[in-house]
């Protein structure tokens, strides 16, 4: 059990104390900006505390991904017109997940010499940094993961910096892990000078300066859409286009469509903007197939399959999709399939007690190794999440130019 701890004031107000303490402690503050509703909830809490201290401008990053919504970038363009936001518009060759081919395991958003494939094209603004020696960080095809943390740090090299992240806890586990407060580990809870007590909502690198706080991480859904309809603030219309095309509100997210759990939204683009529809399945290898099956029975969605009448056993089926990979991916699996092997044998279940197509009884799946869980993650082509593998540094880089190397 989760302990939950209740206090006397509503959320705004105390999402509103958490960021006076930021612009207290900091010189400067920083909101990561996606165009999303929490993100856009977030810069307009800043906005609101930086009037009423008299400070500002408010910083305010915003990756462009390319592969987004037309609506998105007309909601960027409205709060970067402000002259309370000092805009980061950032359209630098990033590299990034595409779970929809295995020939393309990851594609290049901004790719140079690719523009006449991009989804649209580069956006005219004056924050828009395109420039790829711009930043003394930057590597041409750097991962999304490694490109925030840079930025952060270069940021706050010279002035103090606050970064206001819109992470609520009840959106999924992993955002509530993400803003757990931490003792140990690369993260830790922030401790504000003179005080001995860690900020729960907050999070540092212990080797860097930057700060990052979660002001809205007790906000739920509805809290999210009261403040923006009381106070009357700019918000992304693309919600009302899911609204109506009666998207569930847990799927009502805004990021690159190509993702492991992405792709299950790539038909979203055919039925709430049309014209970006062709764009967005032409520009990554295999997003039609990823729009057209991603959530279907036979790729191990909606309750899996059923072992295909041809193999014998789940693990005679698991070799068949190795094999049938492009040879870098499958030393990926075979690397990481090697290391789950490795861990569920020091943890008392070695290969030869492993049921081939699990325990049924077991309503977490995770609590057991089996060829039929192998099976599934090879044929979600997911690079091994469902085994508990994230995001590793040594893959992506392998991959990041297999389209090349398969071609």
């Amino acid at each position: 059990m989760v302990d939950k701890h209740h206090c006397d004031s509503n959320v705004l107000e105390a999402a509103r104390k958490r960021i006076r303490l930021a612009f207290k402690h900091f010189d400067r503050v920083c909101v990561a900006f996606s165009g999303g509703k929490d993100s856009s909830v977030t810069l307009h809490l800043a906005l609101e505390v930086a009037r009423e201290l008299g400070k500002g401008p408010v910083h305010a990053l915003f990756i462009d991904l390319e592969g987004q919504y037309r609506s998105t970038i007309d909601h960027v363009r409205e709060m970067f017109g402000r002259e309370d936001v000092r805009p980061w518009w950032i359209c630098l060759p990033i590299n990034l997940r595409n779970a929809s081919s295995l020939q393309e395991p990851y594609w290049c958003a901004w790719e140079p010499g690719r523009e006449t494939d991009w989804v649209r094209p580069m956006p005219e603004h004056p924050a828009v940094i395109s420039d790829q020696g711009f930043f003394p960080f930057y590597r041409y095809r750097m991962e999304f993961e490694e490109f925030v943390p840079a930025f952060n740090e270069w940021m706050a090299a010279d002035v103090s910096t606050a970064f206001l992240v819109g992470i609520r806890s009840d959106e999924s586990l992993s955002r509530y892990l993400a803003v757990k407060p931490r003792q140990s580990g690369k993260k830790r809870a922030w401790t504000a000078p003179g005080s001995q007590i860690p900020i729960p909502w907050s999070s540092r690198d212990p080797r860097g300066r930057a700060v990052s706080f979660f002001p809205i991480y007790d906000w739920k859904f509805a809290d999210l859409w009261r403040y923006v309809a009381e106070h009357g603030h700019a918000y992304n219309r693309l919600y009302d286009h899911m609204y109506r095309a009666g998207v569930p509100f847990s799927q009502m997210r805004i990021c690159q469509p190509y993702g492991d759990d992405q792709r299950k939204g790539l038909d979203l683009f055919h039925r709430l903007e049309p014209d970006t529809w062709f764009r967005v399945v032409s520009r990554v290898a295999g997003a039609n197939y990823g729009a057209r099956y991603s959530r279907q029975r036979f790729l191990g969605y909606r309750g899996g399959l059923g072992l295909p009448a041809t193999f014998s056993s789940w693990q005679q089926y698991s070799q068949f999709l190795l094999q049938s990979m492009p040879e870098q991916v499958r030393e990926v699996y075979r690397r990481r399939i090697d290391v789950f092997i490795r861990w569920w044998e020091q943890h008392g279940y070695p290969l030869a007690q492993w049921p081939d197509a699990g325990i049924p009884e077991l309503e977490n799946r995770k609590q057991q190794p089996s060829w039929r869980r192998v099976a599934t993650s090879l044929l979600k082509q997911d690079m091994a999440r469902s085994l508990s593998f994230g995001y590793a540094r040594r893959d992506t880089r392998a991959l990041a130019f297999s389209r090349d190397c398969v071609a």
